[in-house]
């Protein structure tokens, strides 16, 4: 699968901006804040429905405008596939493929499998657990359906459980009944998405220690770690001990949207213990596995995005990346630098067609 054309109208900076690419490696080079990485995002939404970088929609139109169109045309499957995602002002997003708008935009996800790594990254060590949780959901979504609608299924019965619990509260009243319905839906769907991360994880973690072996020479162990209370006690008997604390609080302190996932380097927290350039190691081997996990599970290989990934890493580290691009694993990937001579000798080692578009 490739992207072979994409086209911008009022998207962020640009006004009206074409590509045509090659089907092996694009390098966007320029100063900061010329666009680099709205393009890179603009090839995320259309993989997404949405950007990496801004979930505010509307904050996506270029300033003055009042809509905004990102067209692309993929090959995949020996088939064309042309995909537009379009945003007006006071209206809904509009995704489509080959002319016809999807109805439900978590059709789309998967259909173009992505992978992006980004300076944006750090947020899954530095934010809190929602942060990790929305990795890990993002990277099975990619490649399961039926998780994706269990997790929309739980975060709408959980946002009506919540509800409840403030009408309760501001109402001065209580039925353990009309409770009890939410609380055998959210276990149904809690223990379901649980099961799959816990599977995942197990499929996931060697092949992220191996990525970041090859890219630090093998020089400290790492570890990720997989924090759930389900881990001890099934959803049903937690709701149920939790009761209290809930109607206090006036929403539900348990299950698996509490989840955690512990980033550790030598046995140690990464974010107090790790260098600038062993966490974004340590990001790049995350992001890598979920390359090859997605790549494994879809049957096909996703597009990565690199932004920026050169700068705060040493010689060494760069060399290593290098020669995972270089392997045949790979298919078509999109890279951006401020640095276009670093980019043109680092893109010279690499046995691959390429195209550089200076911004």
């Amino acid at each position: 699968m490739f992207l072979k054309k994409l086209s911008l109208i009022n998207y962020k900076n640009f006004s009206s901006k074409s590509f045509e690419f090659d089907n092996k490696i694009n390098c966007f080079v320029g100063d900061n804040g010329i666009g680099k990485t709205n393009v890179l995002d603009a090839i995320y939404h259309l993989s997404f429905g949405k950007s990496y970088f801004n979930p505010i929609a509307s904050q996506n139109i270029r300033h003055g405008e009042d809509f905004f169109v990102i067209d692309g045309e993929f090959q995949k499957n020996d088939r064309e596939e042309r995909i537009l995602c379009s945003l007006k002002k006071g209206a809904k997003k509009i995704i489509k493929r080959n002319g016809k708008a999807y109805e439900k935009f978590s059709d789309h996800i998967g259909f173009l499998p992505l992978v992006i790594i980004s300076p944006a990254d750090r947020d899954l060590i530095i934010e809190g657990s929602e942060t990790r949780r929305k990795f890990i959901d993002g990277v099975i979504s990619q490649s399961d359906k039926q998780y994706l609608e269990s997790l929309i299924n739980y975060n709408r019965i959980l946002s009506q459980r919540n509800s409840l619990l403030k009408y309760f509260f501001l109402n001065q009243t209580f039925n353990k009944t009309n409770l009890a319905v939410y609380n055998e839906q959210l276990h149904q769907y809690g223990s379901e998405i649980f099961a799959k991360r816990v599977a995942f994880l197990k499929v996931f973690i060697p092949i992220f220690k191996e990525q970041y072996a090859v890219i630090s020479g093998n020089k400290e162990p790492v570890n990720l770690l997989y924090d759930s209370k389900l881990i001890q006690e099934d959803l049903l008997t937690l709701l149920e001990k939790n009761l209290d604390k809930d109607r206090a609080l006036q929403y539900t302190g348990v299950g698996i949207h509490k989840d955690d996932l512990s980033f550790e380097i030598d046995g140690h927290p990464i974010k107090k213990f790790g260098s600038q350039g062993q966490q974004k190691s340590f990001l790049i081997a995350l992001k890598l596995a979920q390359f090859y996990f997605i790549k494994k599970q879809a049957n096909t290989t996703p597009l990565l995005l690199l932004d920026d990934i050169f700068d705060k890493l040493d010689e060494n580290r760069v060399a290593h990346i290098i020669r995972l691009v270089d392997e045949e694993n790979f298919g078509q990937i999109f890279l951006s630098d401020t640095h276009a001579e670093r980019t043109e000798n680092i893109i010279k080692n690499i046995h691959q067609s390429y195209k550089i578009f200076n911004l």
